[in-house]
């Protein structure tokens, strides 16, 4: 099954016209013929059955039908991580494109103050289409920041009590139940937390939750966190 990620002004449409790079990447390059049936989404949860009803030299049109599966979970999850190099965020963000996640938000920290550089932002959106198109999902992330730490509240205000973050001093800390409609999990830089900022945490109620002994590099931490409260397990249910 192909997905195509369109609009979303045109996914409530009889029918959508596909160009450019869609058009050259399942036309051209996967030859996707006439009559053939494709999984389309809008990038925010919604998706519809398609059925391609022309093809021609540069553009093809497809037919939208009834409503498809949207192969999203049902808690959403916002990422919050320190700003990284380009290819490690990129990783991170395919990645938590795969799994599902509503937003990846990235946060200068005392000890991860980088710059993502001009253009990143736009690479990074690139990078979750086609993540998202690859996984059949149909809600692409909010990728955004870098932010300053003090915009941390409200990046998180919709979060109420579900906020964890990832920190090493949490020994024995437990994910508590999982419920309402969304969180927010937090990962810090991989020289850990200023105490400061870990204050800052505690004294705003998030709950300090421990993946175990072993280092690991804050793209690895995140999605490891951000599986255990996705997929059913000890902390998703």
């Amino acid at each position: 099954m192909i997905t195509l990620l369109v609009e979303a002004a045109v996914f409530v449409l009889p029918e959508v016209k596909v160009e450019g790079d869609s058009y050259r990447h399942l036309f051209r390059a996967r030859r996707v013929e006439v009559g053939e049936t494709l999984r389309v989404v809008d990038g925010r949860g919604r998706a519809r059955w398609g059925k391609v009803a022309r093809v021609d030299r540069t553009s093809a049109s497809v037919t939208l039908g009834e409503p498809a599966p949207s192969h999203e979970p049902a808690f959403r999850l916002d990422l919050l991580v320190p700003t990284c190099r380009l290819e490690r965020a990129s990783w991170l963000v395919e990645k938590a494109t795969e799994l599902g996640i509503s937003g990846v938000h990235f946060l200068n920290t005392v000890r991860a103050p980088r710059e993502l550089g001009e253009g990143s932002l736009s690479r990074l959106h690139r990078v979750a289409i086609a993540a998202l198109e690859q996984c059949h999902g149909s809600r692409l992330p909010e990728i955004t920041g870098p932010h300053s730490w003090r915009a941390l509240a409200n990046l998180t205000a919709t979060a109420g009590p579900r906020r964890w973050f990832l920190d090493t001093e949490a020994a024995g800390a437990g994910w508590g139940e999982v419920q309402g409609e969304g969180g927010a999990l937090l990962v810090g830089p991989e020289g850990g937390w200023d105490p400061g900022e870990r204050n800052d945490l505690l004294a705003a109620s998030w709950r300090p939750v421990h993946l175990g002994e072993r280092v690991l590099r804050l793209e690895t931490a995140a999605l490891a966190g951000a599986t255990l409260l996705l997929l059913p397990g000890p902390a998703g249910g």
